[in-house]
């Protein structure tokens, strides 16, 4: 994510907070290489396109929820590098601290390649070529018209749109293309209200430093006397470890409402190899728990995707809505060359524990204004 200057590379020290702003359509192709929220997926390679992208839960075709523009500096390999998340949109399938519905895949290119110019792009519309969501890439892959994804599948009947599945098949017809069907001009103009709504993501450097204020010596203490009242039945020990247990929890999620009260409008924290930071003491991953990449090597964190993106998604129902705490997204520590190919990264989903708000509105933005 280069923020203003779309070649800069991140730095692998310190913290780049990400927020949302509005921007014209023709910044958010391809040929910008930009970092964005919603909308569909603006691909860095133009060929091997991922296929499918499905709910690892439901087998539904996945939504394209964000990409980060983050190129490596010093690797030729990475001069251009972008990580992109999608996620599911059934409420359902976000089960408790359950990762399965979101995929990562990164795609890397160097600064001589297929698809783009060796210099940097023009960052004025008027000098920019019009491209303007096209249905086909210039590699020749089809997109699916309901996603953005790769579409395999063509209508048997005006072989005019493409789609990735048959789920997004069925949603174009029943959205207008069984009655514009065969007409002229008619191919990829519905909407369908699948995709997030679209938003440049922006980048600049955490300026500030929060000290986390450790538990007081008191405070525990109160908190062990308090648990011992709760009841004979179990051991001293018992007691003591459940003490211990919520006040570190408490002091873990502290520190995380410390650190996004000076910018409360973050939805998005890169650090390369630097650590998340949790919103709970609870399901936090080991070493073990991250797999290796592919190729070997071990994948380190990357970036984070803070619960104050869900307040811009419109995805809250009065029954069920897609949640998180956080998602934190681990990538190839080597970053390892791939060709053209989308290379599958690693995503561990954190919700807050029960003992703590599990809401944007508790944790995030409007408790920190």
């Amino acid at each position: 994510m280069a923020g203003n200057e779309k070649n800069a590379s991140k730095a692998e020290t310190g913290v780049v907070l990400g927020f949302l702003e509005e921007a014209e359509p023709w910044q958010l192709h391809s040929s910008q290489f930009p970092s964005k929220v919603g909308g569909k997926p603006a691909w860095l390679s133009q060929a091997d396109l991922p296929c499918p992208i499905a709910c690892g839960k439901c087998n539904r075709p996945a939504a394209f929820l964000l990409q980060v523009y983050a190129p490596i500096d010093g690797q030729d390999r990475s001069f251009h590098r972008t990580l992109y998340v999608f996620c599911c949109k059934t409420p359902d399938c976000y089960s408790y601290n359950e990762s399965r519905c979101f995929k990562v895949y990164r795609s890397q290119l160097p600064r001589k390649n297929d698809f783009y110019p060796y210099d940097p792009p023009p960052e004025e519309k008027a000098m920019v070529e019009t491209d303007s969501d096209p249905a086909v890439l210039q590699s020749g892959v089809k997109l699916c018209t309901v996603c953005g994804c790769a579409g395999p599948k063509t209508c048997s009947r005006c072989h005019a749109v493409n789609y990735c599945s048959k789920e997004h098949q069925v949603i174009d017809w029943k959205s207008g293309h069984k009655k514009e069907c065969g007409t002229s001009g008619s191919a990829g103009l519905l909407k369908h209200g699948l995709c997030f709504p679209e938003f440049e993501l922006v980048t600049e450097p955490e300026e500030a430093e929060v000290k986390v204020e450790q538990c007081e010596a008191d405070e525990t203490q109160e908190a062990l006397e308090c648990s011992a009242t709760g009841g004979d039945s179990l051991e001293e020990k018992e007691l003591e470890d459940m003490a211990r247990h919520e006040t570190e929890d408490s002091r873990v999620f502290q520190n995380f409402k410390q650190r996004i009260e000076l910018e409360p409008h973050q939805v998005l924290r890169y650090c390369r190899r630097g650590s998340p930071l949790w919103v709970s003491g609870e399901h936090v991953p080991k070493e073990e728990d991250i797999p290796n990449c592919l190729c070997g090597a071990r994948r380190i964190f990357e970036f984070q995707v803070m619960p104050q993106l869900l307040n811009h998604l419109k995805v809250d129902d009065p029954n069920a809505s897609i949640d998180w705490g956080t998602l934190s997204v681990y990538s190839c520590a080597n970053s390892c060359d791939q060709g053209h190919s989308y290379h599958p990264e690693f995503i561990w989903k954190q919700d807050f524990s029960a003992d703590q708000p599990n809401s944007t509105t508790e944790a995030g933005e409007t408790d920190c204004q």
